[in-house]
Formats: structure tokens, sequence, C-alpha cells
């Protein structure tokens, strides 16, 4: 902009003035924004890479719900530029060093129709994307306001290949659609499903984020959010003719968008774009957006792996509860359970000594405390106290048996939905946690929240979610928070904000017999994972006939690609789901999963393409060795493995898990084997992955 237009703005020069002035750009490497103000007064931004149109000129602004908000027509009142070229380590993470390297653009904007109020636009250009967000500056005429809905959009040039689950109001736990933009349509998927108690999604063309879209000239786009605090989460309405895609927020119970001051801001908006897949997963941009860590203290945060009594409740061999309808009373009146309550001493004890026989850290138990019988969607009674145990459950004396066996305990606490009555108790159940040596918390919030029926992904559940990381943080607890809104990259601002499920995880292949359909983890790490480690739990070994009323389920999925998982997708928290008697008749498989880590110096996406292939290669923390994850949908392939990432002159043992020759997901899903050889730098591997199948592989140098 010249300085001597930029002089008469800030003389007050008239609005069609204002609105000739030239476009704003910035850039970094391939990625080029432009933003601009349209005739009518309203700001509108366009993003471009290797000088392909990513983002067409797009609506920017808010809506306040009493009127006079910042939808147009604008003034432009000044602007400037930085760039920001900096690295950070995360306390946990998938690389032990992040480059946070962007050109800031801040617009300042104001409102004629009011007075006196003022917003700014930060964008961020980053090599592989755009991140941008409104601020509020302090100012007389806006302090405390209610927001009608945000106005940004994505304006997409061509009718997208995309993979999108539907914008629900409450859950993300969907399987994923793959079509093109002008063919969504989510009614059937939500009136269909019944495998969720809580289903709201209003509007059929409405999507949620992560959105992951593909060009038909091969560029790869995700449309997300990131560090998402004190706002609700942003889904996306898609315009099946235009191709343009609108911002909707998640109202709360009574149909407000959010509840803001100034001086504030809301999260930003992420587009991530490449002409290489591996790139969209390689991307740290939605990590750069967050806040640095809340907490000056993170010694104390430990990855871990972990077993538990929670696949058994899935597939039927017991319950969370402790009495139900077959229970009997003795002639003292005493109840008599049932013998199918998991969560007892013993059996728990029994889960301990596989944890502590096999090196893993910790031991998860669900259904120990009283509640459970009646819990399920019974959000208006506050059913837990998260510290009353059930009787056949000994606290102190589970303490002191994990103790002796060198494992610790993961704390669960399900709310049914009652984040109220939670709030009320958490600094008691995490002094409780203290008490009795729980590092770790799994939380739940099946059905309809209280307060008044809020949303599990509006602005107060948003709130909820930091408050209970930073009460965890105080009582020195790591956090597994599942049904919680979709992660935004809090991680780094919350270090103990370990993983999260906000997605469909590995327990649907025994709720239904459409499972997880073979492609779905070479989705999901283009989508839900975007924004944060997801509690998956991997690591199934009996593939079939492990729910006897229900012998139709199987998991879709082959033995070796359960394996693979550890390495493909991401979590610092990572669960051993199945049972120990499973696990024992495949210890050499089970190897593998002793020996991957939970935390890495270096990752490599080796192949990718969403929906069809991934393969990984992660670096252990501290460590020379490397670990490799390769998966498939229902097509088998070879993967081709490139180990340019060795250091080179220097050997190494690679332990290859993978499918056996005669492999399938539906018909031979546990057949696997199990080769070494000695390779280096210079080496391909070249892998045959069944139909659903995958290859594991520990490279570990040679002595």
């Amino acid at each position: 902009m010249k300085k001597s237009f930029l002089l008469l703005l800030l003389a007050g020069a008239s609005t069609a003035a204002a609105q000739s002035a030239a476009p704003l750009t910035a850039s970094l490497d391939n990625v080029k924004l432009t933003v601009a103000l349209t005739a009518a007064g309203q700001p509108t931004y366009a993003v471009t890479y290797r000088q392909k149109p990513v983002v067409t000129a797009s609506r920017l602004g808010l809506q306040l719900a009493h009127g006079n908000g910042f939808d147009g027509p604008l003034v432009l009142t000044g602007s400037e530029t930085k760039t920001v070229d900096e690295t950070w380590q995360p306390v946990l993470g998938e690389v032990k060093n992040i480059r946070n390297h962007y050109q800031q653009l801040t617009v300042h904007l104001r409102q004629p129709a009011a007075p006196g109020r003022k917003l700014d636009v930060v964008f961020r250009v980053f090599a592989d994307g755009v991140g941008f967000r409104y601020e509020f500056p302090r100012q007389p005429n806006l302090q405390y306001f209610v927001l009608g809905e945000e106005l940004t959009e994505f304006a997409l040039p061509a009718d997208h290949k995309a993979f999108w689950i539907p914008g629900d109001y409450d859950t993300n736990e969907y399987p994923y659609t793959v079509s093109k933009l002008s063919e969504v349509d989510n009614t059937q998927l939500v009136k269909g499903s019944n495998d969720i108690a809580v289903r709201n999604a209003p509007d059929a063309q409405m999507v949620a984020t992560p959105l992951m879209l593909k060009s038909a000239d091969g560029l790869y786009v995700n449309i997300h959010e990131a560090a998402q605090v004190d706002y609700p989460a942003m889904q996306l309405h898609v315009d099946r003719a235009s191709h343009r895609l609108t911002a909707r927020l998640v109202p709360d119970a009574v149909g407000t968008k959010a509840y803001l001051h100034a001086p504030g801001h809301t999260p930003w908006r992420t587009i991530i774009v490449s002409d290489q897949a591996a790139d969209i997963l390689a991307s740290k941009l939605i990590l750069n957006l967050n806040e640095p860590s809340k907490l000056k203290d993170t010694g104390w945060i430990k990855p871990m792996k972990f077993v538990g009594v929670w696949w058994e409740m899935q597939t039927g061999k017991s319950n969370w509860r402790y009495a139900d309808s077959a229970d009997t009373l003795n002639a003292a009146g005493q109840l008599i359970p049932n013998g199918h309550h998991g969560a007892t001493t013993v059996n728990v004890k029994r889960y301990i000594d596989f944890a502590a026989r096999h090196g893993i850290a910790g031991v998860l138990v669900e259904g120990w405390n009283e509640g459970w019988e009646d819990w399920f969607g019974n959000w208006k009674e506050a059913v837990f106290d998260f510290v009353t145990p059930y009787p056949d459950f000994n606290v102190a004396e589970i303490q002191q048996y994990a103790k002796s066996k060198g494992v610790q305990m993961i704390m669960h606490n399900e709310t049914s939905g009652s984040a109220t009555n939670y709030e009320q108790h958490l600094d008691t159940a995490y002094q409780f946690m203290n008490r009795f040596g729980y590092p770790a918390v799994k939380t739940g919030y099946v059905g309809r929240i209280i307060p008044r029926g809020e949303h599990h992904d509006g602005q107060w559940m948003s709130n909820h979610y930091v408050r209970v990381a930073e009460m965890a943080a105080r009582h020195h607890v790591t956090v597994d928070m599942h049904e919680s809104v979709r992660p935004t990259g809090l991680g780094r601002t919350y270090p103990n904000w370990l993983a999260c499920e906000a997605g469909r995880g590995n327990e649907y292949n025994a709720f239904t017999t459409e499972g997880n359909r073979p492609e779905h983890e070479t989705i999901m790490p283009f989508t839900r994972f975007m924004g944060g480690p997801m509690d998956y739990t991997p690591g199934i070994f009996k593939l079939r006939n492990y729910e006897p009323e229900h012998p139709e389920r199987h998991v879709h999925t082959t033995l070796a690609k359960q394996l693979a998982l550890y390495v493909v997708l991401y979590s610092p928290l990572q669960m051993a789901a199945d049972l120990p008697e499973n696990y024992e008749q495949h210890l050499d498989a089970f190897q593998f999963i002793k020996d991957v880590p939970v935390d890495w110096d270096d990752t490599r996406i080796l192949e990718a393409e969403p929906g069809e292939y991934i393969s990984t290669a992660r670096q252990q923390k501290g460590s020379s060795s490397w670990f490799v994850g390769a998966i498939t949908n229902e097509k088998a392939r070879t993967a081709t493995l490139n180990l340019s990432f060795l250091p080179k002159g220097r050997r190494y043992t690679a332990t290859i898990y993978a499918d056996a020759a005669t492999a399938n997901w539906q018909t031979n899903p546990e057949a696997y084997k199990i080769s070494q050889q000695t390779v280096q730098a210079g080496t391909t591997l070249r892998l045959s992955l069944a139909p659903g199948g995958g290859a594991a592989i520990s490279l570990v140098p040679v002595k």
C-alpha cells in the first residue's frame, strides 16, 4: 500500500476511497495470501499454492447477536507485517524440534455503522498453509458481547474429492464418507445410525472439520482450526453448487453461538496445502498456532503404554456394573453379583500381572466405582461421585499390589454427561487419584450434557475440557478425554492433555457389523489426527469370534495391521487393547507392542494417499532405533519403503512383522509372518500388504 494512500485512510477518507485500496499480500515459499475489500466493504481473502488457487476470494466477518456486527461495510484503517522464524521443543511429540516460520499480516478494520468499533484480522502464512483469526482490540464501544454467527468462508475453485463426516453437535464418531463436495448429504447417515446415544446434525450439508480434500489437479487441502478456547467448534456448510464452505458454529442450549469480550480473539482457522499427501501428515501448522505450554514444570508428564479391563466389557465377557437383573440376595439380604462384573480386585490383579511380565507401564480399570447400574444417558442425576468403589474393588489393595509389581494404575471417570457434577467433584476426584497413586485419568462424557443440555462441541463444554486439563495439571495427572470436542493442538499449551477420543475408534468393531471399514485408518491421520493424538485403542489380536452373541462382528484388519497402527496413529498414550489370554497365544507378535515406543525424536512419512495407504517411520526418543508402520485399505498392495532416513554407514537389524501370503482381513486375518534381515540407508524394502493388511518393522542398530 502506498504511504500517501494510508495517510488518507488514517485522516478519515471516505468508505469509497477505502474500497479502492490495492490488495494486501503475504507469502512464504509456495503459499501466497491476498486480502482485499469488495465494493460493498466486505473483507475477503484468497490463497494460492504454486500459483494454483487453493481458496478463491472468500468472505470474512462476524455477525453480532444484537446488530452492528463486523459484517460490513468495513473500512480498512491500516496493516502491518512481520516475519517470525523460531524453533521450539514439545514436551511429548512426533519430532524433537519444531520450526515455527511464518509471515504475519495484520489487517485493521473499522465499522462505520458503529463508530469506534474495531476488528483486526491476523493472518500467518507458512510454507504449508495459512492460519487466520479475528482479534478484538480493547475499545470503549465493545466490551462484553454475544456472537450471532461467524461469516468465514472457504470458496473452493472446483468440486474436490472430500473425506468427511457429518457436522454433528455432539459426536465425531462416524465412519468417513468419500465423495465429491457436490454429493455431500448426511441425512441418511444421521437418521440411519443408532450406535451413538446423541445425534444432532440439523443441516444435511454440514460437515465436521478437519475436512480433507483433494483436487483433480493433485492438490491436497486440509481445513480445520487451531487453539479452540472459549469458543464453539467450527463446522462447515457445503454449498453443493458453488463448492463454497461457510463456517457454522456449534450453538449452546438456547441457540447462542458465543459469549465474548474485548480484548479477545477467536480460534485460528487453518488451511494446510501441498501437492504431496505426505506433507499434510507432516505439517506442524496447527501446533504452531497454539500458545506455548502454560505449565512451568513438565518433568512429571510421561507417555505410557497400558492394558486394561475394557475390551472384555466391549465384547460382553464382563460388565461395568456390579449388579443387574440376574443378581440375587443371600439369606442375610446381601447382594450376590452375577459374576459378570469386570472391575474386581481378582481380575484387575490378573491384568497387573500381565503388564508386569511384559514391561507394560499401566493398567486402566473401568467400572470400578458405584453408579454404573443407572448411568447411560442419565444426565439429570449425579450418578457418580468418582471416589466410591464397588465392594469387590479394593482400592488400597490394588494400589499396593500394582506398586509391588512396578505397574501404575490409570483412573477412569465417566460423567454420563453430567459435566457440572464432575466440576463440583473435580478437586476431590484428583485428590483421590493422588492419594492412591493414579498418574493418569481417562474421562468420559456419554450422553446429553448438563447444564441445560449443552452440546459436546459448544463453547461451555470447550471451556470445561480446558478446566479439567488445568485441574489435572495442578495434581500432576495426565488426561485422556473421551466424547470430547475434536482436538485443535491444545496439547502444546496443556502438555498433560495427552490424548482424546473424539473420533470413531477401534471399539466400533465390537458395536456393529459394519465396524470400521479397512480404509478407515488410512483416512483418520488426514482428518481426526490433524488436531492431535487419539486414543484409538489398537492391538486387537483375536479378530473374529470375540463376541459369542454376535459372531458376525469382526475387526476389519489383519493382525499385522493392528501392529502397524502403533506407528501410523500417533499417541503418547497407547493401549494394548486385547485380553491377556489373546496376547499369550501370539507372544512373538506381541513383542512388537512391547518394543514400540510412544514418544519420538523424528517422524518421516514414507508414502501416503488418503483412503488408500500410509507408511510412516519414527525414531525412538533418545535412541538410534526406528520403527515403521505400513497400512492399506481393502486392496492388497506392495509397500515400498525407502530407508534413506537411516544414518549412512550404519547397519540395522530389521524385524519385520508382515501379513502371511494367505492373509486377508475377511477370511484369514490372524495369519502373519516374522522375519529378520540386515538393512542400511541404501535399502528399499518392498512388503506385500494383504487386503485390509499392514506391516510393522523395528529397526535396531547392529552392535
